[in-house]
């Protein structure tokens, strides 16, 4: 996702929650749950490399690792200590420092950033002060605080960060930091290929999500058509399978703008993917090893999933495709907070939370596909659909138009679902990501789709 970096409009959003049965107590503990695992993981992502390896810029694309640890903590400042909390100011002197739409990345590096102690410090007297107003917190009054959304939200963020510091990883050289058990081995996937998806309407968005963000908002019906969906992610087998036919020397299969780009760009493989002594490598987190075939492919770009798609002789499924075949309970006819119903995630669901550093092959997770049975939607992969990212009837935005609304337009793909690298707060079948055609250094694959109900 591009930068989904705070500033601290307070306009209006959407309708309070003013429900009288709230349990206080309940949601205080999740916003601490999820406040507490978010910065569990920042300290992993930035502890587990040394202090020059923290201020340095890996790539172009990314931030040094110690702008993302004093924004996470100057974000937090802004929205929960100032703006719930009331407090004045900790280092309004460091504010314009971490403001992403006054500094781009390419620009961080140069900036006079908080050393790493010092940022860790900041950002951890912060969490204190957070604590403190948490305590306190009646989590009703104004849209920002009605059901903590406030809450909720800087837990999003700093988890989209983690997952920004977590490419930084994949993108650094060196040795590897990072460690994580694998997903537990499953038998072939030998079921149907695709599923269909029958035609008709269905509720789009959500208007009761108490944290989700402006641009999932508000529920809308969608008619769609009939269309069938792959049953899984296109997998590196299958991808090979591409490649190997030629699929990157072949003009029919790409746009233009796609064409172009892989050929000023030498692009003939996934990201980190290349070719040595007649077998297909990849680099993963600082370790070289073979394509493993059945996991989904990841590290493609918009451009190579809708080549790969015309090259099947299908195409990607739109936004509203993909979120109909993830949530739409046919049965019950009415739309599903995941594909499995209305729980939380739960390990048995998803592929989520960096609790593996991999995708799992596909077919993984029976016990999360949809009613329909597509399976893992959530997880695993980000997936390209062919929709340009655009506003909702009735979108209005919330709390900030820099979050959403800056970046609607033909200019933007939309992704869906989440990866391995995406924490449950922060993926939700209602979830919408977005970045350019041409990104692929994210955890980015995709599944097809095709028109018709035959």
């Amino acid at each position: 996702m591009t930068d989904a970096d705070i500033a601290t409009d307070t306009s209006a959003g959407p309708p309070a929650d003013t429900s009288a049965d709230i349990d206080i107590e309940a949601l205080r503990q999740r916003a601490l749950t999820t406040l507490t695992t978010a910065r569990d993981r920042t300290t992993l992502l930035t502890s587990c490399v040394d202090e020059p390896e923290l201020t340095a810029q890996h790539s172009p694309l990314m931030s040094p690792l110690v702008w993302d640890l004093a924004h996470i903590g100057n974000q937090e400042e802004l929205w929960l200590l100032r703006a719930v909390g009331g407090r004045d100011p900790m280092r309004p002197d460091i504010d314009g420092l971490y403001d992403a739409f006054e500094h781009p990345r390419s620009e961080r590096p140069s900036l006079p950033l908080l050393p790493p102690e010092e940022a860790r410090q900041y950002a951890a007297e912060v969490r204190g002060r957070v604590t403190d107003v948490l305590e306190s917190h009646a989590f009703r009054g104004t849209r920002l605080t009605d059901m903590g959304f406030a809450f909720g939200m800087v837990a999003q963020h700093e988890q989209q960060h983690d997952e920004t510091m977590l490419i930084t990883h994949q993108l650094r050289s060196g040795p590897q930091a990072l460690t994580a058990p694998d997903p537990e081995p499953v038998p072939l996937f030998t079921g149907p290929s695709e599923v269909l998806v029958p035609g008709g309407p269905f509720t789009m968005g959500t208007s009761t999500e108490p944290w989700a963000l402006d641009n999932e908002r508000p529920a809308h019906r969608r008619e769609v058509a009939s269309f069938h969906i792959d049953t899984t992610p296109v997998t590196n087998g299958a991808y090979l399978a591409f490649i190997e036919d030629g699929g990157y020397d072949d003009p029919r299969w790409w746009t233009k703008e796609g064409w172009a780009h892989i050929r000023r760009n030498s692009v003939t493989a996934p990201g980190f993917w290349r070719r040595e002594a007649g077998q297909w490598l990849r680099r993963r987190f600082g370790v070289t090893e073979a394509v493993p075939l059945d996991e989904p492919v990841v590290h493609v770009c918009w451009y190579e999933a809708d080549a790969y798609a015309r090259w099947a002789g299908r195409r990607l499924p739109t936004e509203a495709e993909w979120e109909k075949a993830a949530r739409h309970d046919p049965t019950a006819d009415r739309s599903m907070r995941y594909p499995w119903g209305d729980a939380d995630p739960a390990p048995e669901h998803a592929n989520l939370g960096q609790r593996h550093l991999r995708p799992a092959p596909a077919g993984s997770y029976p016990a999360g596909e949809s009613p329909l049975g597509v399976r893992q939607l959530i997880g695993d992969v980000w997936e390209w659909t062919s929709s340009d990212f655009l506003p909702y009837p009735g979108f209005r935005a919330f709390p900030y138009k820099e979050y959403s609304e800056v970046f609607f337009g033909p200019e933007y793909k939309v992704l869906r679902g989440g990866s391995f690298a995406v924490d449950e707060v922060a993926c939700r079948g209602t979830f919408r990501n977005w970045d350019y055609p041409i990104r692929r250094q994210i955890f980015s694959g995709f599944r097809t789709a095709r028109s018709g109900a035959v």
